[in-house]
């Protein structure tokens, strides 16, 4: 259906898990995140717009997008949700939490974008363009830590995500303005201090599109777990880890400050 937002929906209960991907992803990125969390939880995993099933869908930028989900989740009159967001998604999780406060009840940010300046331009205008196995595997091995090796069947289902008319060419029109001058927009930090509900951040030590720097200065009340030796797609090299700080923010309450700790990928 033309401007439909497309979200694959499992699991059932009281507790609603959003889960939002990364730039030139798609919702199944998160097979094996969502396969580490209790059965007694529902989960939505967006393609976010002009990506996979939502290519149709459009946004003109993470804000507008942030907005596009907030309306569809009004739609399903959840009450509030947790969410999930990497890179891109993580940037989008934000603007929903700060947009609509009373409707998000944690956030879990995996190297989230628009926490600093500072952007990987030429890698990310790369995997924009990747339309072959190969070229996908290369590229979201560059992106990962030393030590990572891409999922097959994350490799599979970006291939055939690429493989849709206009999905390309959508693609790289994004990275370039998403990277121009090879800089991203920030969120101002101001907006990041009055997100109340739990927030936990992860980053890898080795990420090389957006530098753990970014992590340095965020709010005090904010979690921040350095994942050691991972690059930037810590869905795919660590997803136990990832499911196991989901779990755990999603079960806090307030914002108690706790020591900052380091968690190996493996």
């Amino acid at each position: 259906m033309l401007n439909s937002l497309h979200v694959a929906e499992s699991g059932a209960g009281s507790k609603t898990i959003v889960f939002l991907h990364g730039f030139g992803a798609c919702h199944s990125i998160w097979r094996d995140v969502i396969a580490g969390l209790t059965p007694d939880v529902r989960t939505l995993a967006y393609d976010l717009p002009g990506h996979g099933n939502s290519l149709e869908c459009q946004a003109a930028g993470v804000k507008q997008a942030a907005g596009v989900i907030l309306t569809d989740l009004g739609k399903r009159r959840l009450g509030k949700v947790h969410v999930v967001g990497h890179s891109m998604g993580g940037a989008i999780a934000t603007l929903m939490a700060s947009a609509d406060p009373e409707r998000v009840a944690s956030l879990t940010l995996l190297a989230p974008g628009g926490f600093g300046p500072e952007i990987n331009g030429p890698l990310l205008r790369r995997y924009a363009a990747a339309a072959d196995r190969d070229e996908i595997r290369a590229c979201l091995a560059a992106m990962s830590g030393p030590q990572s090796s891409p999922p097959q069947h994350v490799v599979e289902a970006l291939c055939g995500m690429r493989k849709r008319p206009g999905q390309l060419r959508t693609l790289v029109g994004a990275a370039a303005v998403i990277t121009r001058e090879d800089r991203q927009g920030i969120i101002p930090s101001e907006r990041l201090e009055t997100l109340s509900m739990p927030v936990m951040v992860l980053w890898g030590t080795d990420d090389p599109v957006l530098p753990v720097a970014q992590a340095e200065d965020l709010p005090p009340h904010f979690h921040l777990h350095h994942v050691l030796e991972a690059g930037h797609m810590l869905v795919e090299e660590a997803p136990d880890l990832i499911a196991e700080a989901v779990r755990r923010n999603t079960r806090r309450r307030s914002r108690i400050q706790r020591p900052v700790f380091s968690a190996a990928a493996s």
